[in-house]
């Protein structure tokens, strides 16, 4: 990823003047992040205001990790705690705040998966950055223990993650390259 020299003016200002204490800048080496044990989670809303006439550059932001989840099951009065909750998993695995994370759950939707219609979900991550291994597998894991309970078994869900370019995701009338 390339940053524009004004981004990168932009965050080293933020860094240097700014009272806020954290702000990521995804994908640039030269800049780093705290580690998933930090609990420092804070962006400013005001980020670079002075340098960019009033707006935030979407280049330096951290993007968008959503979760699109459709499932067989019924969630009830839950659905909303394990929305919730998955949204939390995301933000931390992905070590993205979470403002920033989206996450949708279509549950007693027509679903079948092997042929049978017994629990199931299919789900689609997309994420700029963050997409690894590792990464995917403790979202995988945490998806299953929030829907076992509801009867959806390890081997009876997908989830697909995808690595999105920032050009390719809009938020806040632009995409994330600016």
């Amino acid at each position: 990823m390339i940053l524009s020299t004004r981004s990168v003016f932009c965050a080293l200002q933020f860094f240097v003047h700014s009272k806020a204490t954290f702000a990521f800048l995804q994908g640039h080496p030269a800049l780093s992040y705290p580690s998933k044990s930090s609990s420092i989670r804070k962006m400013s809303s005001n980020l670079c205001e002075n340098t960019l006439g009033g707006g935030v550059d979407p280049s330096i932001l951290p993007g968008d990790p959503s979760l699109n989840l459709v499932t067989n099951i019924d969630l009830g009065d839950k659905k909303l705690d394990v929305m919730k909750a998955c949204s939390k998993a995301i933000s931390e695995i992905l070590e993205k705040p979470e403002a920033y994370v989206a996450v949708a759950i279509n549950d007693n939707a027509s679903v079948i998966f092997g042929g049978t219609d017994a629990p199931t979900a299919l789900g689609n991550l997309h994420s700029i950055g963050g997409i690894s291994i590792e990464n995917n597998s403790a979202i995988q894991n945490s998806v299953t223990d929030l829907l076992e309970p509801y009867g959806v078994a390890a081997d009876r869900m997908y989830i697909t993650f995808f690595d999105i370019p920032r050009a390719n995701i809009g938020w806040n009338r632009k995409t994330f390259a600016g």
